[in-house]
Order: C-alpha cells, then sequence, then structure tokens
C-alpha cells in the first residue's frame, strides 16, 4: 500500500495510490498520514478499504511530505562503507546519529534552497524508515515488526555548516527545506526485505549516485536495535538511513556542489522518484 500526502504545505489531506496511480481521498477516513494512522490495526483498516469508494484527486496536487506531524527525524551517518572512503573516514563501530530538524521538511519535489552564507551544498539520496509501533529496548530479530513503512529522503547537507562551524552536524543538515520527505509511504508488507533496494540520484541529468541498501553496514533492524536501547522510538518518528558513494563532496578531483538552478532527480526501488529544482535564498 502506498500513502501519500497532497495539497498545499501545512494542509496537506491524506490519501493513497490506487493500481492505476490514481490519489484516492482518505481525508473522510482519517486526519492524516502520521503516528497516529501508523498503527497496523489503523493500517489494516485502510487496506481494506475499496480504493474505487474514495473520492479520486484531480491531477496536479502538490505532494507532500509523506508523514505528517513527524515526531523526531533521525539520521545515520557513514552508513555504507564505499561512502566512508570517499568521505575519508573510518569506518564507525556504531551507527552514527545526528538529528535533522523538523523545519527542513518539505514535500519530495518542493524547491531546495541554498541558505546564505552557503558555497557547499550536498546531495545525499537515502532510505526513510518510518515508525509504525513503539519500540524500547527491542532485538534485531523483533525490530522491523516496529516499521510501518518506508519512504526516499533527500539529505540535502551544507558540508562547510556540516564540517567547519564547529558543533554537531545538525548545523549543516538542518536548513531550511533539507529534508524532501516522500512521494509515498510504501508500507512494509509491500517493500518486504529492506536490504535490496537500488537507489540512485542524477544532478542536471548526470548520474552522480548509484546504489543498494545491500551495502549496508548497519541493517535497518540493526539501527532501529542500536537506537531503542538509548530511547522510544514513536509511532511517526523517522529514520534516514544514510547514503551510497557518489556525493558531491567527494567528487575528483575537485568537490562539486549544487548551484542555484541545478535539478536533482533521485528514486528507490518501489518508493518512488522526488524532482527538486535548486534556488538561492535572497
Amino acid at each position: 500500500m502506498k500513502l501519500v500526502r497532497f495539497g498545499n504545505p501545512g494542509a496537506e489531506k491524506p490519501g493513497l495510490i490506487d493500481a492505476d496511480g490514481n490519489i484516492r481521498n482518505l481525508s473522510g477516513t482519517l486526519n492524516d498520514i502520521d503516528g497516529a494512522a501508523l498503527s497496523e490495526s489503523s493500517l489494516a483498516a485502510i487496506a481494506a478499504l475499496d480504493p474505487a469508494s474514495l473520492p479520486k484527486v484531480p491531477e496536479g496536487q502538490r505532494i507532500g511530505p509523506c508523514v505528517g506531524n513527524i515526531g523526531k527525524f533521525m539520521c545515520i551517518g557513514l552508513n555504507y562503507a564505499d561512502h566512508a572512503a570517499e568521505s575519508n573516514l573510518p569506518l564507525p563501530k556504531h551507527p552514527i546519529l545526528f538529528m535533522k530538524a523538523n523545519s527542513a521538511i518539505v514535500g519530495p519535489n518542493d524547491d531546495v534552497v541554498i541558505p546564505r552564507g552557503s558555497t557547499k551544498t550536498d546531495w545525499e539520496v537515502e532510505l526513510g524508515v518510518v515508525i509504525g509501533k513503539k519500540a524500547k529496548y527491542v532485538s534485531q530479530a523483533e525490530a522491523l515488526d516496529h516499521v510501518a513503512g518506508y519512504c526516499v529522503i533527500n539529505d540535502v547537507s551544507e558540508r562547510k555548516f556540516q564540517s567547519e562551524l564547529t558543533g554537531q552536524w545538525t548545523k549543516g543538515k538542518s536548513c531550511d527545506t533539507f529534508g524532501p520527505t516522500g512521494p509515498w509511504l510504501v508500507t512494509r508488507d509491500e517493500v518486504g526485505d529492506p536490504q535490496s533496494l537500488s537507489m540512485y540520484l542524477d544532478v542536471n541529468g548526470k548520474r552522480m549516485q548509484t546504489g543498494n541498501t545491500a551495502t549496508m553496514i548497519f541493517t535497518v533492524a540493526q539501527i532501529i536495535e542500536h537506537l531503542s536501547q538509548l530511547f522510544t522510538l514513536h509511532p511517526g518518528d523517522v529514520i534516514s538511513t544514510g547514503t551510497p558513494p557518489g556525493v558531491g563532496m567527494g567528487m575528483k578531483p575537485e568537490p562539486v556542489y549544487l548551484k542555484a538552478g541545478d535539478t536533482m532527480e533521485l528514486g528507490i526501488d518501489g518508493l518512488g522518484v522526488q524532482r527538486q529544482t535548486v534556488k538561492a535564498d535572497t
């Protein structure tokens, strides 16, 4: 099942994608695609609906972030061995965790805005994990039972802010528009094994990133197990699980960074495609 949120920013409505790719309006069934809607019983009730009985949404609607009222927006750094190598950093012994401000979250096709003072804005295609059931001290074996579904995330990053302003990576990860999320939340049953998903990212039509979740250092289950030993994961929390190689910072002989007018397209098998235009803040 593919769940979606559509409409103007801050006024998105819940929907689902039918077999023909149309958006069907779920507003008569639930208020939003958020933590309260992601329980197993709620998802089962949505899955039992006949999509043809729901109003069809006119084409051309803006697609919003696929999860509303996200609780924690957590990100895992250096989770692909070849990405760590291009960053000239050692492999981590435990998942590297940083947070992304919720104010960074935008729709999958919204503009990405380069902030004032930025000289090193970069791209990162990542698998997003959406928590559907409260997780505290869970084992690796039971970790995926706490997942509602998966989505595409572009972990846009300003490398100067991230590495040169002293402090946490969060500085370079949390700028406005730096968290395109969606287009869909694809439920766990439809995705199957989250460790066999191919992904890509293009800038201006040129392939920059090609990867597969099979090469993660820490699997989704290992990440959930680890985080749940530290704090409680709640329905509606989102984890961005790291990026494969091919980021601008790692380009040879010189790094390549985003500039106004650039376009990005990125996608993950079965989870949809994002497209963003880069603009400069004024």
